[in-house]
Formats: C-alpha cells, structure tokens, sequence
C-alpha cells in the first residue's frame, strides 16, 4: 500500500470515527504518535491490515507467561486482577471505553488536551494521566502507564471510585 493510500485510508477511517465515536477518537486517529507515524511507511499486506499489532515492550513477557497479547487478552487479564480486587466492571464497559478513548492503542498519548498543555497528557488504552494511574495503580500489575492490563486496571480503579463502575461512564472521565 502506497504512502498516499494510507494516508487517504486515515483520513477515511478519521471520519469514519467522528461519526461513530466522537472527536477524541478523530483526534487520535489523525495526530499518529511517532511509532505509529513510522509504521506508516511499512507496507502492510491489505489481508493483514486488520490485524495490526498494538504489542507494547510488556506484550513478549504476557506472552512468555500466558496473559494476553491483544486487546480481548488484555481486557480479560485486567478482569481477573479486578476481580481478586474487588474492583467492578464488565467486559463491555471497559471495551467501549477503550474503543472511544484509544481505538486499542495501548501507545495512544493525548498531546492536545488541557492536560497536555499542563505537562500531564493521557496515555494508554483508557488515556489515563500519570497522577491518575500512580494513585489508582493496582498492586500485581506493572508500574506501567502504557502496560495495557495496568492501565485498564487503574483506570478502572479510579472510576470504581469517582463514579462507581467503569460501566457508568460513557464520556471522558
């Protein structure tokens, strides 16, 4: 696939998402982090693109020790942390949540915000800000902000505790 059809292909699916999930999504599908901006340049097989990888530097070791290494795998690894925790929420909160905030990018970082701006930009699956994640950081889990399964985690554990579920929030939090 050519550079120009990668890049007439992200716009297509920028809109696509400010249809169906929102600006944040747009915005984070339009502004590539830089790994993202340099796979761009790699052809990727048009049987493959709907596979490719959000692997992080964690994903080898989840692998080696059998947890998950996409974004079921991930959702469903921080449910059972969640669960030995205490901690709510189902399956499908935290995917909707993980689909609006990042589209499943565990690199996804919000460089635009008020946050941002202030120096603290959102980062990971559910685009939590490093105060956030190292007071909600769930013990068991890597001391990670762009660890999936950490960041679903403690995101989750500070909506458990701001709004009483990750299942009821259904806008940024």
């Amino acid at each position: 696939m050519t550079m120009t059809t990668r890049t007439a292909r992200l716009r297509s699916l920028g809109l696509t998402g400010l249809a169906t999930t929102g600006v944040a999504a747009v915005a984070l599908t339009l502004m590539p982090t830089g790994a993202q901006a340099a796979d761009m340049t790699t052809r990727v097989p048009a049987a493959g693109a709907a596979k490719a990888s959000t692997h992080t530097s964690h994903s080898a070791d989840r692998q080696k020790a059998g947890g998950g290494s996409n974004l079921d795998g991930w959702i469903t690894e921080s449910l059972k942390v969640m669960k030995a925790k205490g901690i709510p929420g189902s399956y499908e909160g935290l995917k909707r949540n993980i689909m609006r905030e990042s589209g499943g990018n565990p690199n996804a970082q919000n460089n635009w915000d008020v946050n941002a701006k202030n120096g603290v930009p959102s980062k990971g699956l559910l685009q939590v800000i490093d105060p956030t994640f190292n007071a909600y950081h769930v013990a068991g889990t890597p001391q990670s902000i762009t660890d999936p399964v950490a960041n679903i985690t403690a995101a989750a554990n500070y909506a458990a505790h701001r709004y009483g579920s990750i299942d009821n929030v259904n806008s940024a939090y």
